[in-house]
């Protein structure tokens, strides 16, 4: 029998984790099953590109995948058994159970409201693709002088802001913050940034704590009422709930805790990569949810189980980083370098420089997952005989 190998999302870290086994393992000898809820892959990190009205370049997972021996299931996911290794799914054709012998879960983050009122009934956010295309969509309606405000300093708020302000200058853009904004950045690219917010005309309101959201306002602790016939709210991510009601042993954020090779610490049938992952990194601080740690954690998953199951030496690489992009709109942005620990340092190059450099990554990042087999040298193992590998899969 082959070894079933069913990976949860088909996101950066879901996806090349799926294309690294394919091209690490025999198809003879393994079955890898991809499960997402949408047809094609999404480029997270362009959805509010998407959201300010550009269209982004259409990729179908069956033809990324082709040829792989992939196979694709266009499903949700309703709850995994962990015990039983079996996922409970949701899809065009009614419910469905999937078994699988290694689970690769790799569902990724959604917005949080942190409780704030009114974030459910009235604000927009760019998390997800529909919710990105229901913000597009929202926009496209607004008469000019309309008030537009993202709520969240960080990277996520900063480039919905700028996109929205460069592609709609008659609305009023604001952005407004618990603290300030860009505050994850170094003295040089924060006074960039406020350059890039002047030019734009968007108007910051800093250390302004919002505790209600209304149809057409948000309220602050602060700064009282700021109108806003559109909030977009961006302020922070959390990840899906189906791994916090399963045996699965997950962190204080839900994530599911795993070891240097990206398995869960309580079952080792088990890995997570991602943003659902809650895994150490240099300086043994815990992984940001980002791209940038998305797809080293897949690499090291799919290594570490194509070597446990091929009786290969299993490796472990400290993953870590080398700077923080965001883009400004389309003509501008900033890349900021930093340790491998993630300290900022006073490297930064900005502006069109910025811009180039964070539009070569988004681009990079897409080609791997369009070209899943690519970047892999040699050929496929086979598996050490499947009992045995699987004996060894559940006790190294």
């Amino acid at each position: 029998m082959k070894h079933r190998i069913v990976v949860l999302g088909a996101g950066y870290a879901g996806a090349v984790t799926a294309g690294r086994l394919a091209r690490r393992l025999h198809r003879d000898d393994v079955e890898i099953t991809l499960v997402n809820g949408d047809p094609e892959f999404v480029e997270r990190v362009r959805l509010h590109q998407l959201a300010a009205g550009q269209d982004l370049r259409s990729r179908p997972l069956r033809a990324v995948f082709a040829g792989t021996g992939v196979r694709l299931r266009t499903a949700w996911v309703a709850s995994v058994d962990a015990d039983r290794k079996t996922v409970a799914l949701t899809g065009d054709q009614g419910p469905e159970t999937l078994g699988y012998d290694t689970l690769v879960y790799a569902l990724g983050s959604t917005t949080t409201d942190h409780g704030v009122p009114g974030v459910a009934e009235y604000a927009h956010n760019v998390a997800g693709k529909r919710e990105a295309l229901r913000l597009r969509a929202r926009l496209a309606e607004l008469e000019p002088g309309a008030t537009v405000l993202v709520v969240g300093g960080g990277l996520t708020g900063i480039e919905a802001a700028t996109e929205i302000a460069e592609a709609r200058p008659d609305l009023e853009v604001s952005i407004a913050a618990r603290g300030g904004v860009g505050d994850r950045l170094g003295d040089k690219a924060r006074r960039h940034l406020h350059l890039v917010l002047d030019r734009l005309g968007i108007a910051v309101h800093a250390r302004a704590d919002v505790t209600r959201v209304e149809a057409d306002a948000v309220v602050t602790a602060e700064a009282g009422r700021i109108p806003a016939r559109v909030t977009v709210w961006t302020a922070g991510f959390a990840v899906h709930p189906i791994a916090a009601a399963t045996t699965l042993t997950v962190s204080d954020t839900g994530q599911i805790v795993v070891d240097g090779t990206m398995r869960s610490v309580s079952h080792p049938d088990v890995y997570a990569v991602g943003d659902a992952a809650r895994a150490e990194g240099a300086g043994g601080k815990p992984l940001r949810m980002a791209c940038a740690t998305a797809t080293p954690m897949a690499w090291q998953a799919a290594d570490a189980l194509a070597a446990r199951l091929t009786g290969r030496e299993v490796r472990e690489t400290t993953i870590g980083y080398a700077a923080q992009c965001v883009s400004l709109g389309r003509r501008d942005g900033i890349l900021q370098r930093v340790t491998h620990e993630d300290e900022i340092t006073s490297t930064v190059i900005a502006g069109r420089g910025g811009a180039r450099i964070k539009e070569l990554i988004c681009s990079a990042a897409a080609w791997s997952v369009s070209h899943p087999t690519m970047l892999m040298p040699g050929r496929r193992r086979r598996l050490v005989v499947t009992r045995e590998a699987e004996t060894r899969l559940a006790t190294t």
